[in-house]
C-alpha cells in the first residue's frame, strides 16, 4: 500500500497508546475513586478490607488456583521479581531466559548481584524467542511471558512440563489479563498495576504456587535480605502478605484505582473480555501491517507476537537500508510529529530495542482508536520520507 502525505480526517479518541503506565479503563474519571480510604491507616479495618479485596478480585479475574498465594508488595513487577529472585534462588542450578530487555535485566542481576554460582544464560535475539526445548526444568527458570520491548510472547506453557523438579518464576507483567497464563505451570507470577488494567505504578504483584511457597520455608539464601524482600517469619511464610497486610504502606488511591480496573473487568465477563479485547485490538494492527509495505512486525514468528506490546520495525527500504542511528532518528521523527498532532503518545521504541514502534493493544484500548491511529502512522510515515527526499 503506498502511503499518504495527506492529513487523515478522523482522530484516536484516546491518543494514549504507552505500553506503561498504560491507558485508563474507557469511560475512567476521577469519580472512580471517590470511595478511596484517602487519610486512613492501611493497618485499620477499611484499609485491610480494600487490600483484602484487590487480593481476592485478582484470583477472580484472573482464575488463580485457590491454593496459590497471591500478594500486593512494593517496587511494582520489578520488586516483585526481585524479591522471588533474592527469596528463593540459590537452591539449586538455575536456567536465565532472555529475549529483550527487561529478561536481561534479570539475567544482570543473577549474574553480578546475586552472583549465583550454577547459573546457565539462554537468550535470544529482539523478535525471535528461545527454544524452550533447550531449558532444563529441572533447575529454576526465569523468563518473561511477554517480552514488553520486544513485542514476543510465549504461545504456550506445553513446554514446561508439570512434574518438574525447579521452580518457574514468570515475569508477566504485560501478560496478565491478557494472556491466558497456565498457573500449574508456573510457581511464582507476577505483574504490575500499570500495565493490562491501566492502574497506576509503584505496586506489584506476586503469585506463588505451593511448591514456591515450600521453597521458601526450607531454603534460607546466605546473602542478606532487605527488609521489603523478606516474606518468612520463623521459617514459616508470612501469611499476613497475602492477606492484605502490606511489607510498607500501599497507597489507597492507587488501591482504589486497582479495584475499580478489576470491577470493570469483572463487567467484561473476566479475563475471557480481557483477552478477547486485546486480541481484537492486535488484529486492528495486524490487518494494517498486512496490507502496508513500509511496516513489519519486529517479533519474526506470528504465534509469538504479542497482543498487547506490538513493536513493529520500519522496512522501507529507504529507510532500512541506512544506519542504525538514521533508522532510529527517522523512527523518532515519526513519534515526535504524531506527538505534536496529539494523535499519538508514547508510541517510540524502547530504548534498548531496534529503532522502529512500539504500541500498547492492551484491553483498555479501543480497536477504533488503533483504526485511526493506522492512517495517522501512514501520514507520518509519508511526511517524514518527504523531508528525507527534500534534504537529499
Amino acid at each position: 500500500m503506498s502511503s499518504t502525505a495527506t492529513k487523515p480526517d478522523v482522530r484516536p479518541a484516546n491518543p494514549n497508546f504507552s505500553s506503561g503506565p498504560c491507558a485508563k479503563r474507557p469511560g475512567w474519571s476521577l469519580e472512580a475513586l471517590t470511595n478511596a480510604a484517602l487519610g486512613r491507616s492501611h493497618r485499620a479495618k477499611i484499609g485491610k478490607s480494600k487490600l483484602l479485596q484487590a487480593i481476592e478480585d485478582t484470583r477472580e479475574v484472573l482464575g488463580v488456583p485457590a491454593d496459590y498465594k497471591i500478594g500486593i508488595v512494593p517496587a511494582s513487577d520489578t520488586g516483585a521479581v526481585e524479591m522471588a529472585m533474592w527469596s528463593m534462588l540459590g537452591a539449586r542450578g538455575v536456567d536465565m531466559v532472555a529475549w529483550e530487555s527487561f529478561g536481561e535485566g534479570w539475567v544482570t542481576d543473577a549474574q553480578k548481584q546475586l552472583k549465583l554460582a550454577d547459573c546457565r544464560i539462554l537468550k535470544a535475539g529482539y523478535g525471535e524467542i528461545v527454544d524452550f526445548s533447550e531449558i532444563d526444568f529441572d533447575r529454576d527458570v526465569v523468563f518473561t511471558w511477554n517480552g514488553t520491548t520486544s513485542g514476543v510472547r510465549v504461545p504456550t506453557g506445553d513446554a514446561i512440563p508439570a512434574d518438574r523438579a525447579g521452580l518457574t518464576i514468570c515475569d508477566a507483567t504485560s501478560a496478565a489479563f491478557a494472556q491466558d497464563l497456565p498457573f500449574d505451570k508456573l510457581d511464582v507470577v507476577t505483574f504490575s498495576w500499570q500495565k493490562v488494567l491501566g492502574g497506576e505504578a509503584a505496586h506489584g504483584m506476586l503469585i506463588l504456587s505451593p511448591r514456591a511457597v515450600e521453597r521458601l520455608e526450607s531454603f534460607t539464601p546466605e546473602r542478606p535480605l532487605p527488609k521489603i524482600f523478606r516474606m518468612t517469619k520463623g521459617g514459616k511464610l508470612n501469611e499476613g502478605i497475602f492477606k492484605g497486610e502490606t511489607i510498607n504502606t500501599p497507597s489507597m488511591l492507587c488501591v482504589e484505582d486497582y479495584l475499580d480496573a478489576l470491577s470493570w473487568s469483572k463487567s467484561l465477563g473476566g479475563k475471557e473480555g480481557l483477552f478477547a479485547r486485546a486480541d481484537a485490538n492486535f488484529a486492528a494492527i495486524d490487518a494494517w501491517v498486512a496490507k502496508t509495505d513500509w511496516v513489519d512486525f519486529l517479533a519474526v514468528k506470528p504465534e509469538t507476537r504479542s497482543n498487547t506490546s506490538v513493536c513493529l520495525k520500519i522496512v522501507d527500504p529507504d529507510i532500512a537500508g541506512r544506519s542504525d542511528d538514521e533508522q532510529a532518528a527517522f523512527a523518532k521523527a515519526m513519534v515526535t510529529r504524531l506527538d505534536k498532532e496529539g494523535v499519538a503518545y508514547d508510541i517510540g521504541a524502547y530504548r534498548d530495542a531496534p529503532a522502529g514502534l512500539r504500541i500498547w493493544t492492551g484491553a483498555t484500548i479501543e480497536a477504533s482508536d488503533l483504526e485511526a491511529l493506522t492512517a495517522w502512522l501512514d501520514w507520518a510515515f509519508a511526511a517524514e520520507k518527504s523531508e528525507l527526499a527534500k534534504a537529499a
